[in-house]
């Protein structure tokens, strides 16, 4: 979905106020699951969403009731598609009129000498995404902060904005929070990132010393075309960040069809090159089953590692403890 575009709540969300025009009652009975004060979701549904989802409805929920809201942080990016790791804890606002920031409940206010830039984004209005990708830039995890710029910038996740978009925002921003994460970032910033997955491997790779791989490398074999996620010409090496989203059809007989192709692609490239491996978000994220796969195709590691930066893998702590450590929203079109 465009990121100029807000994303719809997963779940219908009732609100008490409308109650009495419909002949329900949200308050009796295991029907009903307490979204926030005033909004209610139906329970089943509710329970079944996966943690960046329910946080979307939770967002949802509090414009429901606070239509003057400026959502910023997680909130905007989780209205305009931007990745989500786990379930944010918080919902975060932007209020000019407050002298400080502070938090209430599961809500956390928050203001700045430098106004935000913002904007409508029907219903809802937002920091922009150029601001939203800034700002969790400076407080998330590196990795993760990494994946957010590369997909506020990149085309193949929906993303309108380019680099000196986002490094215009924070050159003129007197808060110094997160600067220096800033400056680690910048360099690595990159909108042929396809996928979330594909950037915080990225940044696995860089920190443990690898040779930097070349991306979305084109091979031509066989009269077909087939692009790879990485490459190192080097060792003639091919790597692939998977996300099984995309072997997901419509129907089962897609479903199949999808495998069979990837596999025959997956046959054309291992006979293009001497060593191909593949990993998933868990492998990414524990960091040594990704190194480990590296180590065995035979990538070279060129510079000493950043076991600092490394051991930010492990955990989002702005995440809600039961979600810390899942994988995040996918937005983009290639999983």
């Amino acid at each position: 979905m465009p990121m100029g575009q807000v994303r719809p709540s997963p779940v219908d969300l009732l609100l008490v106020a409308d109650v009495p025009l419909t002949g329900q009652r949200l308050r009796d009975g295991p029907r009903y699951a307490r979204v926030r004060a005033g909004v209610y979701a139906p329970h089943s549904t509710w329970q079944a969403l996966a943690p960046w989802d329910r946080y979307l409805a939770r967002v949802h929920a509090y414009a429901l009731v606070n239509s003057d809201a400026v959502f910023s942080h997680e909130s905007s990016a989780a209205l305009m598609g931007l990745p989500i790791f786990g379930e944010p804890r918080d919902i975060h606002i932007h209020d000019p009129d407050r002298a400080r920031s502070r938090r209430f409940g599961d809500v956390c206010v928050h203001t700045s000498v430098d106004p935000p830039v913002t904007e409508r984004r029907g219903f809802a209005h937002t920091t922009s995404a150029a601001q939203t990708a800034v700002d969790l830039m400076r407080v998330l995890p590196p990795a993760f902060a990494l994946a957010v710029a590369d997909a506020a910038i990149s085309p193949f996740q929906g993303g309108t904005n380019t680099i000196d978009d986002l490094r215009a925002i924070a050159a003129v921003e007197s808060d110094r929070r997160g600067r220096g994460q800033l400056a680690v970032l910048w360099p690595l910033v990159d909108a042929r990132a396809e996928s979330v997955g594909e950037s915080v491997s990225r940044a696995v790779m860089l920190w443990a010393g690898f040779e930097e791989p070349e991306l979305q490398v084109e091979i031509v074999s066989e009269g077909c075309r087939d692009r790879v996620d990485f490459g190192w010409r080097t060792v003639r090496a091919l790597g692939e960040s998977d996300g099984y989203e995309k072997y997901r059809g419509e129907s089962a007989d897609d479903t199949v069809a999808r495998v069979i192709d990837e596999k025959r692609r997956e046959d054309r490239l291992r006979r293009e090159c001497r060593a191909f491996g593949r990993w998933d978000w868990s492998a990414a994220v524990a960091v040594k089953p990704l190194t480990d796969r590296l180590d065995s195709m035979g990538v070279p590691r060129m510079r000493p590692q950043r076991p600092a930066l490394l051991a930010t893998l492990g955990t989002n702590p702005r995440s809600a403890p039961s979600a810390r450590n899942r994988k995040p929203a996918d937005t983009s079109s290639t999983a």
